[in-house]
This record gives C-alpha cells, structure tokens and sequence, in this order.
C-alpha cells in the first residue's frame, strides 16, 4: 500500500530517507559509484540548502538524514547567496547565466529567484535532485539506459532532539556493520561516521549537529559513540559487539522479546524506515493532532510503542505488528 508522504509544511524538520536501486541489483557495488554519490550527496544539499547530519551508500541502496530549514528562511535567501548554492552543481557558464537573470531586475529577476528557491529547502526536491543527477552520472558512465531506481523513496519524520537524531543516525551508520562488511563503522568511508573521523569537516559538523550542542569534536564523538557501541566504549568494543550472534538477536526481536538497544540497532528495524513519524509520544501525538484528516475516524491518539529494546521515550506513528526486525 503506498503511503501519502508525511512532512511538515514550511517548517524546520528533520527526515531520514532511504532509497533503493532498482530490482534490488548491486549497481552502487564500486567504489567509483559510491564515491560519485558521496560527493553528489554534499553538492545537492549545498544547493538545495539542506543540512546533512549522516549518510551512508550501500551496494543497492542509501539513507541520508537532513535536516531542512523554515520556509522564512528560504525566502530570505540573498541573491548573491543563490549564486554561490548554483555554483555548487553548475559549470561556470551556468553560473554566469543565472547570475545575469538576476541582474536583469524587474519581473525577471523576481520570476528566475523564485524559480530557484522553489527548488531549494525541500526534503522531497533534494531527493529527486540528487537521485536525477546521479542518475544521469550512472547511465552515462555505464552506457545504461532506463530508471536507475526503484519505488519512490521512503522518508521518516524525526522529531529534532538529541536522542531521537542519534539513535536513527547510529542506525544509519551501522549499515555495512548490518552487513557484516566492517566491525566498526569507522572503518567504513561511506557513511557519515567514517567520513568524519577520517578528518571531514563537514562530516564532522553533521554529527555535531545531532547532539544540539558546540562541544569540541573529541566530546561530541564521544557521546555519539555511547549510542553506537553502549555504555563502556572502548577500542574493543567494537569487536565484542560484532561477536553478538545477530540472527540469535532477530529470533528474539522476532519472537516477542527484548534486547540492549545497541544489539536492536544492528539488526533491520522497520520502525526507522517505515515508521513514518519518529519521537517522543508529545511529539507524534502533536502531529497527529494538526493531521487528523489523515488518519481513520476510529484512530484516537497517535503514538505507537516500539517494540524489540528499550528505546527510551521514542515512538512512532505507525503501527508496525509484522517483521519489525530483520
């Protein structure tokens, strides 16, 4: 059943979105193509002025979660500043074009600023922006034709508070340790996490920004890292973890029961993709409220528990009662 895609309107908000290849095919498999997408991943969000807070490429699929700014904001935006996000996905003869459109003034000016902006703040536009560009990119370079993705891609909305931000980026950037491609996401440079402690700076910032804080970088990691590998962390605890037996943790989230958190976060937890609104009860509830018209006449309230861990004060809109956990 496809879902009506719930965002907020003209205001701040944070999504994670994921979207796949299409047939499932392992078309991201390279580094080529992963590396490409990375940088076309930052370009697009420069451009569109949305904020990366992490990401991660797989081999068939990626999720990146940002945060978009206020409708206001947008709007306020200086012509000199639209030229400088053009920049960032336009050759400079592009660049020379739209900075003379501005200059023009009058009715001109108005209707090519406008034109941009309306391309720029929006979860929904930086998706089809990123996804139509690499696309382009793929089908090139590989002599490809035809759609390179699959059904239109799933968004959550995230409530933006510290520990809602960091439990579903840990999720994020532990996708190649799902996998079982690396131990520890450090080791892995396409997601947010490794690029930031590889010395990106705007990687860095991104993580930064999940805990709402301006603690030094050696802090913040720190903090994100207790949500990564628990209370405790150490250099080995990367591997202890790794040694959970991961389908004994899918028989027990299967089957009813409850694991630590770190152990949930490395499994497949539908309530981060499918979901549809992630966060403390008085923020799904608040969504709701403003949305009635979306939902059943007989629903009542709006937040739903999550199952499997103990996921402090999250939930979710959606009730999720079959193959949670994968």
């Amino acid at each position: 059943m496809r879902h009506t895609r719930i965002k907020m309107e003209g205001e701040s908000s944070v999504y994670h979105c994921m979207t796949r290849i299409v047939g499932g095919d392992f078309l991201l498999e390279g580094d080529r193509e992963k590396e490409v997408l990375r940088k076309q991943i930052w370009k697009v969000s420069a451009f569109c002025g949305v904020e990366v807070l992490t990401y991660c490429i797989m081999s068939n699929h990626f999720h990146v979660l940002v945060r978009t700014p206020h409708e206001d904001d947008v709007k306020a935006i200086s012509d000199k500043e639209i030229i400088r996000r053009v920049g960032c996905i336009y050759s400079a003869d592009k660049v020379d074009f739209f900075r003379s459109r501005l200059e023009l003034g009058g009715d001109t000016r108005r209707n090519f600023r406008a034109n941009l902006l309306s391309r720029m703040g929006d979860v929904s536009l930086f998706m089809k922006e990123l996804k139509q560009r690499f696309s382009i990119w793929y089908n090139k370079s590989h002599r490809r034709r035809g759609t390179l993705w699959g059904e239109r891609f799933k968004s959550v909305l995230v409530q933006d508070d510290p520990f809602a931000l960091m439990t579903i980026a840990a999720y994020i950037d532990l996708n190649p340790v799902r996998a079982g491609l690396v131990s520890d996401p450090v080791e892995y440079r396409y997601c947010g996490y490794g690029e930031a402690m590889g010395g990106s700076k705007i990687a860095r910032k991104g993580i930064r920004s999940l805990l709402g804080s301006h603690d030094p970088w050696g802090r913040a990691v720190e903090r994100y890292r207790v949500v990564v590998f628990g209370k405790g962390y150490s250099r080995d605890t990367a591997k202890r973890t790794r040694s959970v037996d991961a389908e004994q943790t899918r028989k027990v989230l299967s089957s009813g029961g409850k694991v630590e958190r770190t152990e949930a976060l490395r499994c497949r937890v539908r309530y981060f993709s499918d979901g549809a609104v992630l966060g403390s009860s008085e923020f799904v509830q608040s969504y709701f409220e403003k949305n009635r018209k979306r939902f059943g006449a007989k629903r009542r309230d709006g937040p739903r528990r999550m199952r499997g861990s103990n996921w402090g004060e999250l939930t979710c809109i959606r009730d999720l009662r079959r193959e949670v956990f994968g």
